[in-house]
């Protein structure tokens, strides 16, 4: 058995929401069932039919109306307002009335007594589609005369085209002595969380909505609603309790506007809607499939000269963050390493296929594979070692990026990769690769990834915290960002915690909340602590400064600097007469126990490079940079992998709390893994053949290997206590991390460059090998 070398964790405070959580006391939207209330479904009559493309000729409601404890039943002439929805792009409507884009649209919405008429009702519903010539491949729906997913749009079937150039590429790919070249393709994923989209609305006597969802972004949703309903966004108020897993698939709306669709003609009964997994396979969105086309030009030294790449990603039916997310993985494309010549090019199309959006990693996933294959291909060209080759060209603070940025923040790569130079599973790689067992190969690799923080330049990534001295003395945080299981609510009570020298018990939270929160935007792009994080620490430190002040009139104390802010109570240093923090709030009226501030991210001001085409959040200035180690099995007679061990060395700036960053790297390590080796999502002409968890295969506790994480002792100066955030980063590395130990392995590498790297494909890349050695024997 492979040795197994597990991480050793500091002591970490227990998270806020542990015994909550574990004791099941933590209520999530998927929770809430409020008595008496409606049960609302959406019907995609698409799937059933096996039709991805079509005009709606009609939908017969009769047979669903006669159904005991059905209601109504709503369609696109019920909706009030525009009809149309989209972060960005306001293109997709909330019941189709005219075309069916793809398999999951809904063109219908069933108002019921009970789930069980739910069900019933939605199938006695019938719709008569005209099925109509669809597009399924980005490419061929680029080329002239293909079918128009969005009929009348001046640029057909492109959503967006834009480009990032530094120096002359062509010039430097032409005079370089080493270049190679590569064509690389990143699947369809899908998230999966455990708890699906889902939420309860109700209408107000006063017109106005009041709904509790599972949401990444609650503030951002009224709008959507608003815009998409013809409400006014002021008037929806909207709770984002905890959530049972997002990562990026509860950005944006996905029952949002049905479930207000349904409470407006409720009758002010409130409404449920919750998604069971197989509609949320069908119609939640998905990470984009990518096909990149990548050029690297090198010195015989190893030095980084030129690399040119050409993205095409295909967003589906609907533009949801499709162009945002191609960005990102455009100004990702070279990896995190000093290339003074680039030029990157993507396209982001739509096609019939499900929508594509948000997911952990945003467009850098679909990167990493490509420039760290490539790296590893140049060590094997020039005999060098793929992990010095990679720390002689690492981005160190100070440098330009591959975008023309400055690095002025915090960049720790190179002490990433020597975290992992010194780690027994890779000085001991050759040997343990020698003492494989007869069928077996192994194989030891790694990658060198990184991930923008924040929402880049072009939108004000700004939050708003507001603290409260409570009437009986303690601290209540209103936070303004949801919480999907990564702790950050916990990491707020902490950092509140120490700059007010309290107990932790003593820290109250009320969740997101717009009615009693900031706005502070989405739970997403590794922004949520740090930005948060300083609203709140700003937040506390006027608070506390505020109630020394109070206390020095109670204590007769004319020096500020004789007091301290100790649990509980305010203590004058000189004398130790102390008052009571329950005693000073009842002195307090409430204005003077609320302290409100906000921070706004920094941004690069100054980029030597060029972008055309990009709308908002390029460039971006601060980065989390992580280094991954797997060792690897393959079972030369199936294709098999096992990965057997796992290291994952971690830039996150200084860490708050340890077992929290921790859960991040593991998190996103084996959400990477599964990306890399089992998540094969299949479609075909737009209908989807791996619609539930039996056909599409995530990893299990028996697919993954003890995770250690590394923490690199690192300091960001623009963060909260030093911190920057690490929830993205962690999923970039996995998949070209278990490529390179393929090709440790003696796998083909030119057939490593297609995501998943099922058994078959394994097998296939094995091939060549096991067939000259059996030519060998036979000579």
């Amino acid at each position: 058995m492979p040795q197994r070398h597990a991480p050793t964790r500091p002591f970490s405070p227990p998270r806020f929401d542990a015994l909550a959580k574990a004791t099941g006391a933590e209520r999530y939207a998927f929770d809430h069932i409020p008595e008496g209330c409606l049960h609302a479904g959406a019907y995609r009559p698409g799937a059933g039919l096996g039709i991805a493309c079509g005009r709606v000729r009609g939908v017969d409601t009769a047979a669903a109306l006669a159904v005991p404890g059905v209601l109504r039943v709503l369609t696109a002439a019920d909706v009030p307002g525009p009809n149309l929805h989209g972060i960005i792009h306001k293109d997709q409507p909330v019941l189709c009335g005219e075309v069916i884009r793809h398999a999951g649209d809904p063109v219908a919405l069933v108002l019921a007594e009970t789930p069980e008429a739910l069900r019933a009702g939605l199938a006695a519903l019938r719709a008569d589609i005209e099925p109509l010539p669809g597009v399924f491949d980005p490419a061929e729906a680029l080329k002239r005369g293909a079918p128009l997913v969005h009929a009348g749009r001046t640029g057909g079937n492109l959503l967006m085209r834009a480009e990032i150039r530094k120096g002359d590429v062509k010039a430097a790919l032409k005079s370089a002595p080493v270049v190679l070249r590569g064509e690389f393709s990143t699947p369809v994923q899908e998230h999966a969380f455990l708890e699906v989209q889902c939420g309860v609305a109700q209408q107000q006597p006063g017109g106005g909505l009041d709904m509790t969802v599972s949401t990444q972004s609650p503030f951002r949703d009224r709008f959507e609603i608003g815009a998409a309903l013809g409400l006014d966004p002021l008037s929806i108020r909207i709770r984002a309790p905890h959530l049972g897993g997002g990562f990026g698939g509860k950005d944006g709306a996905t029952v949002q506007c049905l479930l207000a669709l349904a409470a407006l003609k409720a009758g002010g009964r409130p409404v449920r809607m919750a998604w069971d997994r197989e509609e949320s396979v069908l119609a939640g969105f998905k990470r984009h499939a990518a096909r990149l086309r990548c050029v690297l030009g090198a010195d015989t030294e190893g030095r980084l000269l030129a690399f040119a790449c050409d993205m095409l990603f295909d967003t589906g039916a609907y533009a949801h963050l499709g162009g945002e997310v191609m960005e990102l993985s455009m100004e990702h494309a070279c990896g995190p390493y000093r290339i003074p010549h680039t030029r990157v090019t993507g396209r982001c199309v739509y096609t019939n296929n499900p929508i594509a959006g948000a997911f952990r990693g945003f467009g850098v996933a679909q990167a990493s594979p490509a420039f760290e294959g490539l790296m590893d291909e140049l060590a094997a060209r020039l005999g060098l070692d793929p992990l010095e080759l990679r720390r002689r060209n690492a981005l160190a603070q100070g440098d330009e990026n591959s975008c023309g940025v400055r690095l002025t923040g915090s960049t720790d790569l190179v002490a990433c990769l020597d975290a992992l130079a010194e780690h027994p599973l890779w000085t001991g790689r050759e040997d343990w690769r020698a003492c494989a067992p007869r069928f077996t190969r192994r194989g030891v690799g790694l990658s060198a990834v990184f991930n923008g923080m924040g929402y880049g330049r072009g939108l004000p990534d700004m939050a708003i915290a507001k603290v409260e001295f409570t009437e009986a003395g303690g601290f209540h945080i209103y936070v303004s960002v949801a919480d999907m299981g990564q702790g950050n609510a916990s990491a707020f009570a902490l950092l509140a915690a120490q700059e007010l020298n309290q107990d932790a018990a003593a820290i109250g939270l009320t969740l997101p909340d717009t009615e009693r929160c900031h706005p502070s935007g989405s739970s997403s792009a590794g922004r949520t602590t740090y930005t948060f994080g300083n609203a709140l620490l700003k937040a506390c430190a006027a608070l506390k400064a505020r109630l020394l002040s109070r206390a020095a009139m109670a204590l007769l104390c004319d020096t500020l600097e004789d007091l301290r802010l100790e649990p509980g109570r305010v203590v004058h240093v000189p004398t130790g007469r102390a008052l009571p923090l329950a005693v000073l709030a009842r002195f307090l009226p409430r204005d003077d126990r609320v302290c409100v501030a906000e921070f706004l991210m920094p941004v690069a001001r100054e980029v030597s490079g060029s972008a055309q085409g990009f709308m908002i959040g390029f460039p971006h200035l601060l980065f989390a940079y992580a280094a991954h180690l797997a060792r690897i099995e393959v079972d030369e007679l199936t294709g098999r992998v096992r990965v057997c061990d796992y290291v994952c060395a971690t830039d996150g700036g200084r860490v708050l709390h340890r077992q929290g960053f921790d859960q991040q790297a593991q998190g996103g390590a084996a959400q990477g893994l599964g990306y890399a080796l089992l998540e094969d999502f299949q479609l075909r002409d737009g209908r989807i053949r791996t619609g539930d968890l039996t056909t599409y295969l995530i990893p299990t506790a028996l697919d993954l290997p003890d995770i250690a994480s590394l923490a690199v002792d690192g300091c960001e100066d623009s963060g909260p206590r030093g911190l920057k955030g690490v929830g993205e980063v962690g999923l970039n590395g996995p998949a070209p991390a278990v490529a390179s130990a393929l090709r440790h392995c003696g796998c083909d590498p030119r057939l490593l460059r297609r995501l998943p790297l099922t058994p078959e494909r394994v097998l296939a890349a094995l091939k060549p090998r096991r067939l000259a050695a059996k030519r060998g024997r036979s000579a």
